[in-house]
């Protein structure tokens, strides 16, 4: 097996890349820095699927259909949305801590609201208030993993990024899940424990080794440069292809299990599996296959784990929708949603991967904000659309469309990746035989 960053033109097999420039915003660094950033991350991903086994609590003690719930879930996308416009390219300029402290006090309000929730604004406030800490998690907290990991070992930064965000998004359904089937009082336990978590989680970003990046010469007035910090993020032109490439396998794998943690419940449900403990570890074990995969296969190429995280996303989408229709089976149904944690582990792996090799690491978080942006918008659209078809039209028919979309996409991933390794084996050829 090798190892590479490059899509189709491997690099020294098993040796990271050595970094071209500094990073901005990191201090003394270290391996210890980087796990100990990284559990800044896990922290807010451990709130942002906490709620996920108190949902259909709440939908029985309040009384709201499944096309609110997955508006619920949604407005976690757009807080999300709304903090990496501006939190990828904000950590570049100011440093990662300047992000992520402010994100985690975001995450920790969330945790007080959902704490004392009363009704579904309530609710609907607290999810929100989670996407902006995830969008500062995901640009300075998973940039700042990357840059406080030793010189040579970006890669390897990138690989403890990525686990570090699907483990806390699987350690939170789980905890949650635990804690609510063990208490007469599910809300208050959880949101406590996870209260207790985020404050963890702030104190340890302020103690960071992360300094401020210098101050690049003024190019501009700085009333120009000010607002330049709000216009929409995007990577640098001659990375938008690799971005494109990350955000082809990424994204599906993103809209399967974002589904999942919407109506995976309900999918459960229906095919005889209930209780919060059950979804909680169920989905669990999806954040645990995303984990594991990346460990298991962090040694093949870049272009492999693409192609892989595609093909789990359609084989998901096969089983999901055979849970659902013909053949309502909790092990088809657990199967696909485990296979949906392989397609974003290995997608998110590959996307970060080809950050962190291709990206400048002034351009690095911002990059990170384009990748998650092209994953987190359709995984939010399609989770609210099969909400509301499965009021209109029933849960297997909704989830019939959700599954026919997403399997649409990853195989429309699979063909570009194809003709692009047609495209390079064509001038490889040719290079050949100009060379004779």
């Amino acid at each position: 097996m090798r190892t590479s960053t490059s899509i189709f033109e491997p690099s020294s097999a098993g040796v990271d890349r050595p970094p071209t420039e500094c990073a901005p915003g990191s201090g003394r660094g270290g391996p210890g820095w980087s796990l100990t950033a990284a559990a800044t991350v896990t922290g807010v991903f451990l709130l942002s699927n906490a709620a996920t086994p108190l949902y259909a609590h709440w939908q029985s003690v309040w009384g709201f259909d499944s096309g609110l719930l997955t508006v619920v879930f949604a407005a976690y996308m757009v807080g999300l949305i709304a903090s990496l416009v501006v939190a990828g390219r904000l950590a570049d300029r100011f440093g990662r801590k300047a992000v992520l402290v402010p994100g985690l006090v975001a995450a920790v309000v969330s945790s007080v609201l959902f704490l004392g929730a009363q009704d579904v604004v309530w609710l609907l406030a607290a999810r929100l208030l989670a996407g902006v800490a995830v969008g500062a998690a995901v640009t300075a907290g998973m940039a700042a993993v990357v840059d406080l990991a030793p010189a040579r070992r970006r890669r390897t930064g990138s690989l403890i990024a990525s686990v570090s965000m699907v483990f806390g998004a699987g350690l939170g359904p789980l905890l949650a899940g635990g804690l609510a089937a063990a208490s007469r009082r599910p809300q208050t336990l959880v949101f406590s424990v996870v209260l207790g978590v985020e404050l963890a989680a702030l104190a340890v970003a302020i103690a960071l080794p992360l300094k401020r990046p210098a101050a690049p010469p003024p190019r501009r007035p700085v009333a120009r440069s000010g607002a330049r910090l709000f216009v929409w993020p995007s990577p640098p032109r001659r990375n938008r292809r690799e971005l494109r490439r990350g955000i082809g396998a990424f994204g599906p794998g993103l809209a399967a299990t974002s589904f999942v943690l919407s109506l995976g419940p309900t999918v459960l449900n229906s095919v005889g599996v209930s209780g919060t403990l059950a979804a909680g570890a169920v989905v669990c074990a999806m954040f645990l296959a995303a984990t594991g995969v990346q460990f298991a296969l962090a040694r093949l190429t870049t272009r492999t784990h693409l192609v892989l995280s595609s093909v789990a996303a359609v084989a998901a989408s096969v089983l999901v929708v055979l849970a659902v229709t013909v053949a309502p089976t909790a092990v088809l149904a657990i199967s696909g949603f485990l296979l949906a944690g392989a397609a974003q582990g290995l997608g998110q792996l590959a996307g970060l991967s080809l950050i962190a090799a291709h990206v400048p690491a002034d351009k690095r978080a911002e990059s990170n904000a384009v990748l998650n942006i092209g994953g987190y918008v359709p995984a939010g659209v399609l989770a609210v659309l099969t909400g509301y078809a499965s009021d209109a039209f029933g849960l297997p028919t909704a989830v019939a469309l959700f599954g026919a979309v997403l399997a649409a996409a990853a195989l429309t991933a699979l063909a570009a990746l194809a003709a692009v390794g047609r495209r390079a084996g064509h001038q490889r050829t040719a290079a050949a035989a100009e060379g004779e």
